[in-house]
């Protein structure tokens, strides 16, 4: 059997407070196998972006990952490397875009100095040769590669997002983080950026760990989907069995939740 790319087990995550704690993320369990396109949706608060932040060892305090969690990268447990090992493993092993990514570009650095940043941090390279690798990896993305000496402001926010994502690609990661990419923008960019992710994921080998409360826009593009509930993984399964069959009665409130454009409008209790 191919050993997943990522493999989480019995992840529990606190909040630690001065006088409680708050259990954010309870037991959860999942394998996303090489190239695979993976969800995981569930309303705000539910400890998705937990999880993503857990898997890149990019908690910080009060969130406290509890002892007998495992997070493995192709078999190695990420809570057990060392500060220089986890230096490595960023970007290398895997790649987060964050949300609101359009701002996390450096807006008084060029977007040909925010590749060097990336490329020189994990090696010798002179700028010839970043400059190269960033053309390249923007005509992967769409982009010309003139847009190497604009600045963040000068791009509209689909573009913006697309760099990131590229940013996010240079060293060719196995595993890519994307959560909530495409809140801020329209439905058509989003569409053509998951679009272009799902090409890229195809042709570069990379899994995707895709969140996001947006359930219809996951369906269109993963191959399995986790639903989250007040930090517990309710459901996994199949993206189109989760569609047409859910199992769980979150999932199927969710399903409800989404506003239909034909037929009759029903009310939708609240979960419990």
């Amino acid at each position: 059997m191919t050993t997943p790319v990522l493999s989480v087990r019995n992840l529990n995550i606190d909040y630690v407070g001065a006088e409680t704690d708050f259990h954010a993320v309870k037991d959860v369990s999942f394998d996303i196998a090489p190239g695979e396109f993976f969800g995981l949706a569930g309303e705000s608060g539910c400890g998705k972006s937990t999880i993503a932040f857990a898997v890149s060892r990019l908690h910080r305090p009060p969130a406290l990952i509890r002892t007998g969690s495992e997070i493995l990268v192709e078999g190695r447990n990420v809570l057990e490397l060392s500060d220089d090992e986890l230096r490595k493993f960023r970007w290398r092993e895997v790649a987060m875009v964050f949300q609101s990514a359009m701002n996390s570009l450096n807006p008084v650095l060029t977007i040909e100095a925010q590749f060097y940043d990336v490329l020189r941090a994990h090696g010798p390279i002179g700028r010839a040769e970043a400059r190269a690798r960033a053309t390249e990896l923007l005509k992967l993305v769409d982009i010309a590669p003139e847009r190497l000496d604009s600045y963040p402001h000068q791009c509209s926010g689909g573009m913006r997002q697309r760099i990131v994502i590229a940013i996010c690609l240079a060293l060719n990661p196995k595993l890519l983080i994307m959560d909530e990419p495409t809140t801020a923008l329209d439905v058509v960019v989003q569409r053509e950026i998951l679009q272009r992710i799902d090409v890229l994921r195809k042709k570069l080998g990379f899994a995707v760990l895709f969140i996001t409360h947006d359930l219809g826009l996951m369906v269109q593009v993963c191959d399995r989907i986790g639903i989250m509930l007040e930090g517990e993984l309710v459901e996994v399964n199949e993206a189109q069995t989760i569609y047409r069959q859910p199992q769980h009665p979150y999932t199927r409130k969710l399903w409800a939740s989404m506003p239909k454009l034909r037929g009759e409008q029903t009310r939708v209790e609240a979960s419990s």
